[in-house]
């Protein structure tokens, strides 16, 4: 690492902290993040923030992200204290903040530069003027595909299509018999991954989870035509086991070469085109996520950030790290150990500015634009009476999408109809919002 990265990370991390005095000797902080690829890299240049920072250790907890979630959610509504810093989504940011859950970070160094944020993600992990998180990567999702099984189809993918030629790409690109799949959808139950995928997908059908009354919807034509399109699609075109697969398995199956195209994340871009990890890296094409011509694409809109739980007992230390780790020094050691087109992206405008990454990122223009498309405060054609593309801004959300996820995911691997996951979301939504006082 460069003498001045060295110097503009330190600078980031210990500048707010100065007036504070010196953190205390030997203090410990326990990080709980996601197993992505982008926290694993954080986490393996640990040495590079301990070498800056010699006084505080650091210990780590990586976990799936559904166990992510319940862990950090039952640590911090039970004041448990188990975690000093803790990787959190734009869904709870709002909640807990609002709540006196988290430690605000209005103190962050002048250097961090929250101005350079981008908007819609600062936006999303603000309460009331005051930022809860610090954004380590942000993403929208869009379509990822395979521009060789494309050509071979004859076919050439618009930059913004519509649901019904992913269908048609997804039949002509399907070869079973080589274990080509035209298309990969997230299947595995919970509210983070069938039904980031679904909600955001049913956006574009002209579905919502809740008329303006919190009157649930999932007994409506827009939510049928949604769950029948995607299963169809799956089960035509998709691969087998598909209900057991998240963001990882199919990220492993898209690099292996056996998925035509792929709807997920943006930040999957960098590692379907690494070649030290993707089969396939040199024929990877982007397009904004499908819509169905209402005015709504089907993506999302989310921030993977690092939040500091109002427990802790050590405060400094771990918002010194969180500054670290979200600076734009900390983007700069990646890139220089890693490439730019490995960077955390979707949090920082400076980065889609900065021509090295531009020429790096063959995903950068389409990564921004996804994300700008996105708008959580008017995610659907009708009127909602709440907030989020891909989930619903409630407490009750976390236990109410999951418990519909698996609803669907069963759909998916056969053990029930549509209509009957449809007919069990719809009692399981109407169920909630009446014990929780919305109806």
């Amino acid at each position: 690492m460069t003498a001045e990265t060295r110097a503009l990370m330190g600078a980031c991390a210990v500048a707010a902290f100065a007036a504070t005095g010196a953190l205390a000797q030997d203090t410990t902080i326990t990080i709980a993040t996601v197993n992505n690829g982008d926290m694993i890299r954080m986490q393996g240049l640990t040495d590079e923030f301990t070498a800056e920072h010699p006084d505080i250790a650091v210990e780590w907890v990586t976990l799936e992200e559904n166990v992510l979630r319940q862990r950090v959610t039952t640590d911090i509504s039970t004041s448990g204290g188990q975690f000093d810093v803790m990787t959190i989504g734009t869904y709870e940011v709002p909640i807990w903040g609002a709540q006196g859950w988290l430690q605000p970070l209005d103190d962050m160094p002048d250097d961090w530069d929250a101005d350079d944020l981008l908007p819609a993600i600062r936006g999303g992990l603000t309460v009331d003027g005051t930022l809860y998180a610090a954004p380590f990567y942000g993403e929208s999702s869009m379509v990822m595909y395979r521009t060789d099984l494309m050509e071979a189809a004859g076919l050439e993918m618009p930059d913004a299509p519509t649901w019904d030629f992913i269908k048609e790409a997804a039949a002509a690109m399907t070869d079973t018999d080589n274990e080509v799949y035209g298309i990969c959808l997230r299947g595995k139950a919970g509210w983070g991954e069938n039904m980031a995928f679904l909600t955001a997908m049913s956006n574009s059908f002209g579905a919502r989870w809740f008329d303006e009354d919190w009157a649930p919807q999932f007994d409506t034509e827009a939510w049928a035509n949604t769950v029948n399109f995607y299963l169809d699609l799956m089960n035509n075109y998709g691969p087998p086991g598909a209900a057991n697969n998240g963001f990882n398995e199919n990220l492993a199956l898209f690099q292996q070469g056996k998925c035509g195209m792929w709807i997920d994340a943006t930040v999957a871009a960098s590692f379907v085109t690494n070649p030290a990890d993707s089969t396939v890296a040199d024929s990877v094409g982007f397009a904004l996520a499908p819509d169905n011509g209402l005015g709504k694409r089907g993506n999302w809109l989310w921030a993977w950030s690092l939040a500091v739980p109002a427990g802790t007992d050590a405060e400094e230390a771990a918002k010194t790290f969180v500054a670290w780790a979200t600076s734009k020094g900390y983007t700069e050691l990646v890139a220089e150990t890693e490439g730019w087109a490995n960077v955390p992206p979707g949090t920082r405008q400076s980065l889609y500015d900065n021509p090295a990454y531009q020429e790096a990122a063959p995903f950068a223009a389409m990564t921004l634009e996804s994300i700008n498309a996105a708008d959580p405060t008017n995610p659907t054609v009708d009127p909602v009476p709440y907030t989020g593309v891909q989930f619903v801004a409630i407490p009750e959300f976390q236990g109410l999408g999951t418990q519909v996820g698996q609803e669907f995911s069963a759909a998916l691997a056969g053990q029930q109809s549509a209509e009957e996951a449809l007919e069990s979301a719809q009692a399981l939504a109407e169920e909630e919002m009446e014990a929780a006082g919305y109806r």
